[in-house]
């Protein structure tokens, strides 16, 4: 009975045998294959790290990263000097592995940009407002980005390159001129417009078609009026909304405190910590003014 099982075990090894010989006979890419399957088991074993720099760890390398990325202008050398006065012991080989790529010259961002000639930088945009009557008025809005102050703001209901160019020197009389304007691209900021701007030696600034995001800031303002104040008034017509906008620009600069200003306003208030608490209404009692007078 033992010899009939050698028999089949032997009889079967033989036919496997022959299938793979049959296999590699006729698909020879199947043994090279194999071949350089054993050949990079190989050169990995013989190539395995067996010492050397050890790597740094995960925070330092997200710490030159962060690096790099704050400071556009730096480079390894610059890095790795800021690393070595914090008391980081670090290759500059290391600290140029793990900077961020960049493509081209190195350039600043728009914050930065904004944040260095904010001071000689106004926003413009025009305020489209309905009516109880359904007509439609244009509120003309000049912001200054240094302090946010709303410097400008005149209504009309057909709004001309020729009104626009005359409300750009209504705004800044004499040498006030700022060096820029931000705008958008509406077609109402004509020739007559650019050819004033020029001639009071202000560099135009259109933004790209429908991209409101480059003037964000005016638009901010726009929404803020809208929600602060429009949305809660009814407007009969040109005068009634000039003079609404007018309470609100006086209330927006010398009282509304701003995130940006470190919850100041425009025109910077003091700190009243003495006195008798009271409040001044603003825009009927749509706001409130809190102040304190000297006690008797």
């Amino acid at each position: 009975m033992a010899w009939i099982c050698v028999l089949f075990y032997g009889i079967g090894c033989v036919g496997v045998g022959c299938a793979l010989g049959y296999r590699f006979a006729h698909e020879p890419n199947l043994l090279v294959r194999r071949h350089h399957d054993h050949v990079r088991v190989w050169w990995r074993k013989l190539c395995r790290r067996k010492g050397g720099r050890p790597r740094i760890n995960s925070e330092l390398r997200a710490l030159i990263r962060a690096m790099s990325l704050a400071n556009p202008l730096w480079g390894a050398p610059r890095i790795h000097g800021e690393l070595k006065w914090l008391g980081i012991r670090v290759a500059q080989s290391t600290v140029s592995k793990y900077m961020v790529r960049r493509r081209g010259r190195p350039t600043q961002g728009w914050k930065t940009f904004l944040h260095n000639h904010k001071d000689a930088i106004v926003a413009i945009d025009m305020l489209v407002v309905t009516t109880h009557r359904l007509e439609q008025l244009y509120a003309f809005v000049v912001l200054a980005l240094g302090r946010r102050v709303l410097l400008h703001i005149e209504v009309t209901d057909h709004p001309t390159a020729m009104w626009l160019a005359q409300q750009i020197t209504e705004a800044f009389p004499w040498d006030t001129a700022p060096g820029f304007v931000v705008r958008d691209n509406d077609g109402a900021y004509g020739q007559v417009f650019r050819r004033r701007l020029w001639a009071m030696r202000i560099r135009d600034h259109p933004t790209m078609p429908h991209s409101p995001w480059q003037n964000g800031y005016v638009e901010r303002l726009i929404g803020s009026i809208r929600r602060e104040c429009l949305d809660h008034v009814a407007i009969r017509d040109a005068d009634h909304l000039r003079h609404v906008l007018r309470e609100y620009v006086e209330y927006y600069n010398s009282d509304r405190t701003h995130l940006s200003l470190a919850k100041d306003s425009p025109n910077s208030r003091s700190i009243e910590a003495h006195g008798t608490l009271i409040s001044y209404p603003v825009l009927g009692g749509l706001h409130h003014r809190y102040a304190r007078i000297p006690s008797k």
